[in-house]
């Protein structure tokens, strides 16, 4: 797993903030009625909004 981490840590770093970024979404979401083709689209939203991210802060 280190050596994983060590060839591609900007795929962590996606992991890593995709999970927190969806449970902040969904927790701050738990009181709005949503159907569940909403949320999973918020959700996939949400990880891909965190991979630009990770991709932006990767620019050199």
């Amino acid at each position: 797993m280190r050596g994983f981490a060590g060839r591609h840590p900007q795929l962590i770093a996606w992991g890593v903030l995709s999970v927190l970024m969806v449970a902040m979404v969904l927790w701050s979401a738990k009181d709005v009625q949503l159907l569940a083709h909403q949320r999973a689209a918020i959700v996939l939203a949400t990880i891909g909004l965190a991979g630009l991210c990770v991709w932006i802060i990767g620019w050199e």
